[in-house]
């Protein structure tokens, strides 16, 4: 049976707003959660853009739920800094954190002004980065010359058990290179064949731990409603890879988003009004295989859609809870 998570969106949503939402997440019965980590929105009418890394020490420290984070070590991190962070939020909170490492996105990235690098040298400084993140998280002192540079760095704080370090992938190729160093993979909603296609590369390759999706839906009693919030809201974020890889600021996104349709948003976003063809397409996911299924209502307001949700769909799905999130 699938866990059912709630996703914390910081670019849409102020961050105590999400703290609250978070919260009566797990009162109505979902069992795990994801945050983003973004420094700017996709879009000017998203507008927000809370620090994630100080959201999850409050979310963990007022709530049950384990926590996952997407992160992009080797430019506006430095890579021993993520590996700090990691550690301190598994030291304090054992087997509920875990974190998917990638290779970035010029509109967070940019900030540094250090230019954006091809995508091949975006991959391998994320490895270099990976390894880096390991070693450190297994006590070592490090120090590395490459993509990245390190110096004599070591973790004083440490947790018992490392948290997993997951691979997000959105392509085939992605999700196989992923499987020689990941404790697991998470995607995003895509046509089934296509994610059909990216597990069997992971596992093939063998790629061990969970698997994950994050689904973007918008629900709303009214199903004209519903298409305006994932129009308003979610239009900007319908390019694929490599355009939402290179726009670098929100004009761009904005600008690039000017002739997408309410259908094209419909390609990307599940949107609905019934609940049970919420519920069936739910399922479809579990059955899949993914065993973490994170929801993300790409509304503003939340609580509506997590009351909505916990009444209606959670009770049809027999939601668990996920297992430790532990490096394998």
């Amino acid at each position: 049976m699938p866990v059912l998570g709630f996703h914390n969106s910081h670019e849409q949503v102020h961050p105590a707003a999400l703290l609250e939402a978070v919260q009566h997440a797990e009162q109505v019965g979902f069992t795990a959660a994801m945050s983003s980590d973004h420094f700017s929105p996709w879009s000017a009418r998203q507008g927000q853009s809370g620090f994630g890394w100080s959201f999850l020490g409050a979310a963990m420290a007022t709530t049950s739920l384990p926590f996952g984070a997407v992160n992009a070590p080797g430019q506006r991190y430095h890579p021993a800094i993520v590996a700090q962070a990691i550690a301190t939020l598994g030291a304090m909170f054992p087997g509920r954190f875990w974190v998917a490492l990638g290779s970035g996105e010029a509109s967070n990235e940019h900030i540094t002004g250090q230019g954006w690098p091809r995508k091949e040298l975006r991959d391998a400084r994320l490895r270099e980065c990976v390894d880096v993140i390991r070693a450190m998280l297994a006590g070592e002192e490090v120090s590395h010359d490459g993509l990245v540079t390190v110096d004599r760095a070591r973790i004083w704080t440490l947790p018992d058990v490392p948290p997993a370090l997951v691979c997000p992938a959105v392509s085939v190729a992605t999700a196989r290179a992923g499987a020689e160093w990941a404790d697991g993979l998470v995607t995003v909603k895509q046509p089934h064949d296509k994610l059909r296609e990216m597990l069997a590369a992971y596992r093939d390759a063998g790629g061990r731990g969970k698997l994950a999706v994050q689904v973007h839906l918008s629900w709303d009693p009214d199903h004209d409603r519903a298409v305006d919030i994932a129009y308003d809201q979610w239009r900007s974020n319908v390019f694929p890879p490599p355009v939402c890889w290179d726009l670098d600021h929100v004009t761009a996104f904005d600008a690039a988003s000017e002739r997408v349709t309410r259908e094209d948003v419909a390609e990307v976003v599940n949107v609905s009004a019934d609940l049970g063809q919420h519920t069936a397409w739910l399922a479809e996911y579990a059955d899949l295989g993914f065993d973490e299924i994170y929801l993300h209502h790409v509304g503003v307001e939340q609580r509506a859609f997590l009351d909505a949700f916990g009444e209606h769909v959670l009770p049809q799905l027999s939601v668990t809870a996920p297992e430790p999130a532990v490096a394998t």
